[in-house]
């Protein structure tokens, strides 16, 4: 690690070391034994002669901190060590080098119904979830309606675990992991198998918390979640630490890694530039195609960089083929502040594609809206692909390639982030 990195994570560990909610990781790493046989192993038992195996690092020198209060999400690709950091940080795993440090009451919720007695009711499980977590069998007693109530679950709550569903089980175990304030909440992607209802119910739980001052660890692949709950991301990528920073600018570089993996061209190259305001944008492919020029009209066809709600605009992006491309689509995505899609598509879904684009040529692309979005900033992402994704061939994936914003300067006022303005019909009887 840099020097001056490490001193600022150093300053960072001494300013909240003895805080409750605080979370300190230091040169986390994790090795398994590998015996090339099994008589290896027997051997490194019972005969002299030092070992036998080989270690198989599955994370290695990882480090960061989690202030009190902040809500951090970790993502990465299967088999990123994401799962077995958290067993780390919680004490299910011992790790092999570096330590962990955590003040405070801690809940965690891993792999689904860990510790959960197949045999035993899940009222039984309750209390011995509860006791785990360091409740008191009084104090569980006393919350049981409330956890009984979140869960949700009705009768099945003195049935045993055995005849649950996977979402039942995460009910139950989330309840029990919420049903008092923790300082520190870890959640594992469990719950992700949870119905659409109880995984609104549980994030707006989680939003709560971290309002009061929980600090939040949080595991998913799901993009929104991770943009809507997290001051900050890690992203793990072969069991290392590879970036962190905003959720939105390290969503747009996994987003792009993932894309260069996927296409296997050896000409994929990830690249980030720091914007104006201060943002990191992401730009990925082969480039073979780029944008050479985008830009928001209004409707005289003048450029524009704030917008009426409502009003008509057009999106007018200007593509230069820098190599022959037999099939050329170009789509766009209109995101949020926090990097959330708000509209997308491109011109395959439109039916619309470019066949047999020279090298040198260019091609002037205009997209016509109304602005029905509510006031607030947003930006345009913009893709150069041959189908619909950019996972086959990406020749131009570029974040942050147009910002703009949206203000209210006509509309009687409204919340949300789209204008949905309703005819309204009231009869009186």
């Amino acid at each position: 690690m840099h020097a001056d990195a490490c001193a600022s994570l150093a300053r960072r560990r001494a300013a909240i070391a003895d805080e409750p909610g605080s979370i300190i990781v230091t040169g986390l790493g994790k090795a398994y034994k590998q015996y090339p046989t099994r008589w290896a192993r027997l051997g490194e038992w019972v005969l002299p002669g030092g070992p036998r195996h080989g270690l198989k690092w599955v994370l290695r020198d990882i480090s960061f901190t989690v202030a009190p209060g902040e809500a951090v999400g970790v993502i990465g690709m299967n088999g990123a060590g994401k799962s077995t950091l958290l067993k780390l940080i919680t004490g299910t795993t011992r790790p092999t080098t570096g330590s962990v440090w955590m003040q405070g009451r801690v809940a965690a919720l891993l792999e689904l119904g860990m510790g959960f007695h197949p045999d035993f009711t899940g009222r039984q499980n309750v209390v011995m979830a509860g006791q785990l977590l360091g409740l008191a069998v009084e104090e569980i007693q006393e919350l049981m309606p409330r956890i009984e109530d979140f869960a949700d679950i009705g009768e099945y709550m003195d049935q045993p675990v055995r005849v649950y569903s996977s979402g039942m089980q995460m009910r139950v175990a989330f309840s029990v992991a919420i049903a008092r304030r923790p300082d520190i909440l870890i959640v594992d992607e469990a719950l992700s198998v949870g119905d659409t209802y109880f995984q609104h119910k549980s994030f707006e739980r989680i939003r709560q918390f971290r309002e009061q001052g929980t600090t939040l660890l949080l595991v998913s692949h799901d993009k929104q979640a991770i943009q809507s709950v997290c001051d900050r991301a890690l992203l793990l990528d072969g069991g290392s630490l590879l970036k962190e920073g905003r959720p939105e600018e390290i969503m747009d570089f996994y987003n792009a890694l993932i894309a260069e993996r996927e296409n296997e061209t050896g000409r994929q190259t990830v690249r980030l530039a720091e914007t104006p305001d201060g943002k990191v944008q992401t730009t990925s492919g082969t480039g073979e195609a780029t944008v050479a020029d985008i830009v928001l009209l209004d409707e005289t066809g003048q450029p524009v960089e704030v917008v009426d709600v409502g009003a008509p605009v057009t999106l007018q992006v200007r593509v230069l083929a820098k190599a022959a491309i037999p099939r050329l689509v170009l789509g766009y995505m209109i995101k949020d502040r926090l990097g959330q899609p708000m509209y997308g598509t491109n011109t395959h879904l439109k039916e619309l594609p470019l066949e047999n684009v020279a090298a040198g040529e260019e091609a002037l692309f205009r997209f016509t809206f109304p602005m029905n979005l509510g006031p607030g900033t947003y930006s345009v992402a913009t893709a150069i692909v041959s189908t619909e994704t950019h996972l086959v061939n990406n020749y131009e994936w570029r974040d942050l390639a147009l910002v703009f914003t949206v203000m209210n300067m006509r509309r009687p006022h409204f919340e949300g982030s789209a204008w949905l303005d309703p005819a309204i019909d009231i009869e009186r009887t």
